[in-house]
């Protein structure tokens, strides 16, 4: 174990009780900053060690400069760790009320109670509640918080922790998580176990100039099938705030793994997210996403398919309103053959919004008699929105079978007229239309879930008609 002294870590941070935090470390990263954390977390050697190797590689490694604009992000002004004032439980009644109001009007105990097979709740860098219903660990699922999973499985870990499918120098935002990374999700699914229940984890962003950087680490076994589902938020602010955390799923031999994540970040927030899976023979990875909020997106899940007929099918939302830009899109490597994606983006400006698909498709020579179908739906609420599109295809074989589609649209003044004529106002015409558009990716969510995607999508289109 790392050990870090008192004396040395009260220099790092501060008491912040106005917040509902017990500590909170000083604006900005460094090395002391990283040794605190892990210090915190009881950390074993291996793992302090992969955290500093994260940090030396952000300080040499510059801001990207390929997509939206991140100069306003300031990483010296993030706050990095910020404990809550409370221990994880899992018993509701012995989460802090303030915190626990807070995950009521999420609906996260009730929807538990109702659909859910188990439940990770998250404020700010530390994991407050977690469960999971014991006809499902008599079977030997495993849904712990990221952190308790370092303590109590620690080989697994290691083995898997971003190793083979996000290495730590993948890019400058998962060196720096890396290096930060706290809470967060691990799964593991025995061989032939088909969890019925989602399993679901959401993640509250609380503090002020925060940053949040949980690490989901989920593991299906041969033949084994799971829904994950993933939700999070963030109160607004006049200061900027990071997300930047790391989805990391291995799909075993002819499992099943389906990963919905509905997005409502509020616009001060940067959310620069990375999600990948790998794909072994047979086994299938489905991407459903809704990004609703934050000023700044840039989120493409991605599949690798190194397994002979592995599948990943990718289903995306992306709603862009005034001073936000949504960079948002789907990655897929084919390198095995008969492998097969399709990808489906759709995304809605409004009010001088940016929506960007930014799609990379490469298909290995190895990766013979694979196909590939994507398809970007745009639809514009107004005249200075903006779409964007940045589709790359790399196909190294002849043998494959490639479809992309693209169409940008208005909503037309003939549909508006019709549903008027019908009783309804220019403003609930309007909200149908957007509705329809939107339609399957609700269809792919529980019902829950798809009414919440359908009411934050109303939430944003109020007002939408001068």
């Amino acid at each position: 174990m790392n050990d870090f002294s008192t004396t040395q870590n009260r220099e790092l941070y501060e008491h912040a009780d106005a917040d509902h935090s017990r500590l909170k470390s000083r604006p900005g990263l460094s090395e002391e900053i990283v040794k605190l954390i892990s210090s915190q977390k009881n950390e074993p050697e291996w793992m302090l060690q992969k955290r500093l190797a994260g940090f030396a590689l952000h300080q040499k490694t510059a801001m990207p400069t390929w997509g939206p604009n991140l100069t306003a992000l300031n990483l010296d002004e993030i706050v990095y760790f910020v404990r809550p004032d409370t221990q994880e439980a899992s018993d509701w009644g012995k989460v802090p009320d303030e915190i626990k109001k807070t995950f009521e009007r999420l609906g996260i105990p009730q929807a538990e109670r109702e659909v859910l097979g188990g439940v990770g709740a998250q404020y700010d860098s530390d994991v407050v509640y977690h469960s999971l219903k014991k006809e499902l660990s008599d079977k030997g699922v495993i849904f712990e918080n990221m952190d308790v999973a370092v303590q109590k499985y620690p080989e697994l870990v290691k083995e898997y922790f971003m190793t083979q499918c996000v290495p730590i120098n993948d890019h400058k935002f998962i060196m720096i998580h890396a290096a930060a990374w706290s809470g967060g999700t691990f799964i593991y699914v025995p061989k032939g176990v088909k969890v019925e229940l989602p399993l679901q984890a959401y993640f509250r962003m609380n503090a002020y100039a925060g940053g949040q950087f949980e690490h989901t680490l989920i593991i299906a076994d041969e033949g084994s099938e799971l829904h994950y589902i993933e939700g999070c938020s963030a109160p607004r602010y006049n200061s900027n705030s990071l997300h930047a955390g790391c989805v990391e799923i291995f799909v075993k031999k002819n499992a099943r793994v389906r990963y919905s994540s509905i997005e409502n970040w509020s616009k001060n927030t940067y959310n620069l997210n990375t999600k990948r899976a790998l794909v072994d023979e047979g086994g299938v990875i489905e991407w459903v996403n809704g990004n609703m909020g934050s000023g700044v997106t840039m989120l493409y899940p991605a599949s690798i398919l190194r397994g002979r007929g592995a599948r990943s099918d990718s289903l995306g939302i992306a709603f862009a309103g005034a001073g936000q830009h949504q960079d948002t899109g789907s990655k897929v490597i084919h390198v095995a053959p008969e492998t097969k994606s399709t990808i489906t983006a759709k995304s809605i400006s409004k009010d001088g919004g940016i929506a960007s698909y930014r799609g990379y498709v490469r298909v290995a020579p190895t990766a013979i008699n694979s196909s590939v179908a994507v398809e970007c739906d745009a639809l514009l609420l107004d005249p200075q929105s903006v779409s964007q599109t940045y589709p790359t295809m790399l196909l190294e074989t002849d043998a494959v079978d490639m479809a992309h589609e693209a169409r940008v649209g208005k909503i037309g003044d003939e549909e508006i007229f019709y549903l008027m004529s019908r009783g309804m106002t220019q403003e609930q015409a309007t909200q149908m239309v957007v509705a329809g558009f939107i339609e399957p990716i609700v269809k792919s969510l529980p019902l829950e879930y798809a009414l919440e995607l359908n009411k934050l999508i109303e939430l944003e289109m109020e007002g939408s008609v001068g």
